[in-house]
């Protein structure tokens, strides 16, 4: 039993009323979030992905289509992947002909630098550097903007949610007029108070408001007055029910609650993608989610972390921004998209090893031992480097983690599909970047030494070139080119291969010829 789930059967024993027969109150929404703020897909793959939900138990998608979507009135939020607005009421239709309901999620709040980025809008931003949130005073302006926004999202959409967003506001009470209000009611009448006009103006709409819960957990006060029919959205990828605030509160304040769990989150960037993390997130809050009486379970699938790194032109204006922790395409994730399913589909949790044996046996023709070594090498993917030091507190060296990446890849190797060998092969991938990356970063520590000296820059040079990134870039093209624009994944490769890049120019810069 994990220490998730204990947590989870304290909680029933102590508060008995949250105690619901699962089999009797099965969740009425089955959906799937798609993140389109990078990694878009083209059109027919989005239309084939959605098809694939269907057969499989889902009847909702949440669409955060960020900028991709058509935007009529403030047309400059659009970035280049945005679809056509036949594009968008197509795949609503298409949606609808086979039972999904689209949800379109409109950022409203905080993650808002696709808006925000434009001087049109820099009198609604919280911090004239940052851009990632509105300021919350600023009500008449972002009601009006909102209002536009919201009714834009109808005349595409059928669905009766609206979902607004309101999470990860980092920046509340930052501003001078911020903070005053803070001081006088506290950071959770700033937000509910804001959050409340947008409901407001959802509900004006004939629609039903839906927002992340993480804000109002924290901050339990945010809940009062907002409107009765606001539907709250508890996403945990694998955390105490606690976690954000006091879980109870939300329970007993009378909101329709849907839950959230996660394929793609925290700590997953290129590199590195926490496969027994999204596994237990699934055995393990599905079930509770059910037992919580939730109403909906929505699988959340994040190509960002939704924040942004600025490229500035001056101190005010900028030039471009670029998502910060970029993850591995959904293309990859097969295995857990299928776990959902199983999921959704039974009131039992899944039995993780029990799943893979099945599913590695039926996708890929594995028998028990090529499962059993299947698994094994996805376990061994599990930390992070950052600043030199490997993440969480562990005591795994970074050479230790390059022999584990080293050892996962021969074991992947080792294995040889039967069938779907195409799919196999992004495991393949994702060892080889893992692979790269470990090897770059033993490179990039000793660079940092305090040993490390100028008669060591040859071959260090070497070594920094001998990093195949080429091949590895061609078989990312490969294996994603159509799902993806082309542009995307030249972008996905530069980005991945920048510190490598960065570095040799660095060290190679008394070669550089004018």
């Amino acid at each position: 039993m994990s220490k998730y789930t204990s947590v989870a059967i304290v909680f029933f024993l102590l508060f008995p009323y949250e105690k619901i027969n699962a089999q009797q109150n099965d969740f009425k929404v089955k959906g799937f979030h798609l993140d389109l703020r990078i990694q878009v897909m083209t059109m027919p793959a989005l239309k084939d992905f959605v098809l694939k939900l269907s057969r499989n138990g889902v009847n909702t998608l949440v669409m955060e289509w960020e900028a991709t979507y058509p935007y009529e009135k403030h047309a400059i939020i659009s970035n280049r992947y945005a679809y056509s607005r036949d594009e968008v009421t197509s795949f609503v239709t298409y949606c609808n002909q086979i039972g999904i309901d689209v949800i379109p999620l409109q950022q409203s709040f905080g993650h808002v630098e696709y808006i925000l980025r434009h001087y049109r809008y820099k009198g609604l931003r919280e911090d004239p550097k940052d851009y990632s949130q509105v300021n919350p005073l600023k009500e008449e302006a972002c009601k009006t903007l909102f209002t536009d926004l919201y009714t834009d999202m109808l005349s595409t959409h059928t669905s009766k949610y609206i979902h607004i967003g309101g999470d990860e506001t980092y920046l509340l009470g930052h501003s001078q007029e911020s903070k005053q209000k803070v001081a006088a009611v506290g950071k959770g009448r700033l937000y509910g108070d804001y959050i409340k006009m947008l409901c407001e103006i959802v509900i004006g709409l004939g629609k039903i408001p839906v927002i992340w819960a993480d804000i109002a957990l924290n901050y339990p006060d945010a809940l009062d007055d907002l409107p009765k029919e606001t539907i709250f959205v508890d996403w945990n990828y694998g955390w105490d029910l606690d976690r954000f605030g006091d879980h109870r509160k939300l329970m007993q304040s009378g909101f329709e609650i849907w839950g959230a769990p996660a394929i793609r989150s925290h700590p997953d960037n290129y590199f590195l993608t926490d496969w027994e993390k999204h596994f237990d997130n699934i055995r393990d809050f599905i079930p509770q989610a059910r037992n919580l009486g939730y109403k909906g379970i929505v699988m959340t699938s994040w190509s960002t972390s939704g924040i942004y790194s600025t490229v500035f032109e001056s101190s005010s204006d900028i030039v471009d921004l670029h998502a910060v922790r970029r993850v591995y395409p959904i293309t990859g994730f097969n295995m857990l998209i299928q776990a959902y399913f199983q999921a959704i589909q039974s009131t039992e949790a899944i039995d993780v090893d029990d799943f893979i044996k099945k599913y590695s046996n039926a996708r890929y023709g594995f028998n028990e031992h090529e499962s059993g070594l299947f698994w094994e090498a996805l376990k061994l993917i599990n930390h992070e480097i950052n600043q030199g030091e490997v993440s969480g507190g562990s005591t795994i060296t970074p050479e230790q983690l390059l022999h584990n990446a080293n050892r996962s890849s021969e074991m992947l190797r080792e294995i040889k599909p039967t069938n779907n060998q195409k799919e196999f092969e992004h495991y393949r991938l994702m060892g080889d970047i893992r692979r790269q990356y470990l090897q770059f970063m033993l490179i990039e520590i000793r660079t940092n030494s305090s040993s490390f000296t100028r008669s060591e820059i040859p071959e260090t040079l070497r070594q920094l070139k001998a990093l195949d990134t080429k091949k590895i870039d061609k078989k990312f093209y490969v294996l994603n080119k159509k799902i993806f624009y082309r542009a995307e994944l030249e972008l996905e490769n530069t980005l991945r291969n920048y510190k490598i890049n960065a570095l040799i120019k660095r060290l190679a810069s008394d070669k550089i010829k004018e």
